[in-house]
């Protein structure tokens, strides 16, 4: 008896759903499984939805993951609260204004309970940690709800729960965003101060004058001013290395300085570094075997320091495809990038994902190459999902010797690339692979094809399959009975869409979220049972 004539038609296209099994349409018109509201909020809180995806504009995705959001905020709104800390405060997302956007949902209450309201409020400070998150959270919470006692109580209190240091050098390196400044949120909260230097501080905030005695807490402020009224390159030298003075407290006119740029280097935040080194290699100060350099190149390679900054490997990812290419996204700056500089960028990029375990499996690792991959932006940031995908695949590849990268859309090629390829060679690799129709059960079917012994898929994908004439899960379970091996599926989404390939009442399957920063050690922790 021929029993793979009566196996065959299990097989399901991907166009259809599968019998018995709870699956949706997808945005592309195939079917897939619907994830839960849970797991979409931990989509949403750390890939947001900024810039659509390519079957769904910007719009209609926030609306979908903010109803999500809502739903799991009725479930349990305190649960959610908690949520938001973990990501928010683990530096797990890329940009945190998915998170404030969900926190000030749970502060609505057009959304929440009072409880939930309470506890949101209280964790303010615990989410917007700087200047230009509290003016985010101001301007999404003046859309969910009034300006109330309860929320002037919560603004007040992140003020008045800083060191009077650590409010000065606030409200000078975050002075406006949003529309928002610090002058009208203290106008708004009304805080009481609790020393005199806060006092101090709010009055300069609100009227612009200095007091005749002040706090030497006061003395960074008194700095800012002293330089406005003298900015000369030598007075912003002394006053920079005298008062840590940051880049946004710099007169304009001093910013082309070589001298000055070189005074804030020596104390220059790691977000602020990356982001200005087109900047400082224009100029010519992180020039070839320079003391800047070296400094630079040193604090890259540092990995507590990258730990300690919550430096995102998205932002490190981007950081380096916009240096090596010399120049911006926007503007005309252009500079010739320092070579060691770009390599220490690509350490920096896996320091950033902590210690990654090893798995030691056979792993097979799939990266969706198909349009709608290439199309939209990951978090609103320069960088599509097929790029991204390709860099972080890397991340478990470099500490595997039993691996094999491959690409697919509508057909499936090995991918030559190995994981000791720099990164910006390894996204340039991506950028001509031909594409079509997603045909996501195409690893396992290769697998079987070509008999290749796996015991992990690992897939990166924005889950809009529908070219194919099996399921994924099906083909899973299909090598699974011809190899005999327990293989297990990963399926890393790229997108925040509501969608996934990977069967929830399947326990060798995981969903996981595409770079999210504890992403390749779940994977790890999965494979081995743990």
């Amino acid at each position: 008896m021929t029993y793979s004539r009566f196996y065959s038609t299990r097989r399901t296209p991907q166009s259809e759903p599968i019998p018995g099994k709870d699956m949706a349409q997808n945005n592309a018109g195939g079917y897939a499984f619907p994830v839960d509201d849970w797991d979409r909020l931990t989509r949403f809180c750390i890939l947001g939805a900024e810039g659509g995806t390519y079957y769904v504009n910007e719009q209609e995705l926030t609306v979908r993951n903010a109803e999500a959001v809502r739903r799991c905020i009725q479930e349990d709104g305190l649960r959610v609260v908690e949520k938001i800390i973990e990501i928010s405060d683990a530096g797990r997302a890329p940009k945190n204004e998915p998170a404030l956007f969900a926190l000030a949902m749970c502060a609505s209450p057009d959304f929440a309970d009072v409880s939930t309201r309470k506890m949101a409020l209280e964790s303010l400070s615990k989410v917007a940690r700087i200047g230009t998150h509290l003016f985010h959270f101001a301007e999404y919470a003046k859309s969910f709800r009034g300006w109330g006692r309860a929320l002037s109580s919560a603004v007040a209190h992140w003020y008045n729960d800083l060191s009077p240091q650590a409010l000065a050098y606030q409200v000078l390196k975050y002075q406006s965003r949003d529309g928002w400044s610090h002058r009208d949120l203290l106008r708004l909260s009304h805080p009481k101060p609790e020393t005199d230097a806060h006092n101090s501080i709010y009055n300069w905030v609100v009227s612009g004058s200095i007091e005749s005695s002040y706090s030497p807490d006061f003395d960074q402020i008194a700095a800012f001013e002293s330089l406005k009224a003298n900015p000369s390159e030598k007075h912003a030298v002394d006053l920079i290395q005298k008062y840590r003075l940051t880049r946004e407290m710099i007169p304009t006119e001093l910013l082309n300085s070589a001298e000055v740029w070189e005074a804030l280097l020596s104390d220059m935040p790691m977000h602020a570094m990356v982001r200005n080194l087109g900047k400082m290699t224009s100029i010519n100060l992180l020039r070839p075997m320079s003391d800047a350099a070296g400094h630079v190149i040193g604090q890259l390679r540092n990995e507590d320091r990258v730990i300690k900054s919550r430096l995102h490997p998205l932002s490190i990812l981007v950081a380096m495809r916009t240096y090596a290419q010399g120049k911006g996204v926007r503007g005309s700056l252009t500079w010739d990038a320092n070579a060691d500089i770009v390599d220490a960028l690509d350490d920096c990029f896996y320091l950033s994902f902590g210690n990654v375990n090893q798995i030691g499996q056979k792993i097979m690792l799939a990266l969706d190459v198909s349009g709608s991959m290439a199309w939209q932006n990951v978090a609103g940031m320069p960088i599509t999902p097929r790029e991204a995908s390709a860099a972080m695949s890397l991340v478990t590849a470099r500490t595997e010797t039993q691996r094999m990268i491959m690409a697919f859309c509508h057909k499936l090629v090995p991918l030559s690339i190995s994981p000791r390829q720099r990164l910006d060679d390894v996204m340039r690799a991506t950028y001509n692979l031909s594409f079509g129709g997603t045909d996501c059960a195409l690893p396992m079917l290769y697998a079987i094809q070509n008999k290749i012994g796996v015991d992990l898929f690992v897939v990166y994908t924005d889950n809009e399959t529908w070219a194919g004439s099996i399921h994924p899960v099906q083909a899973l379970r299909e090598y699974r009975q011809r190899s005999g091996i327990g293989a297990k599926l990963v399926v890393v989404g790229m997108t925040s869409s509501g969608f996934s390939i990977a069967d929830p009442n399947d326990g060798g399957c995981l969903d996981c979220v595409g770079f999210d920063t504890a992403t390749p050690n779940l994977i790890a922790d999965f494979a081995k049972g743990f």
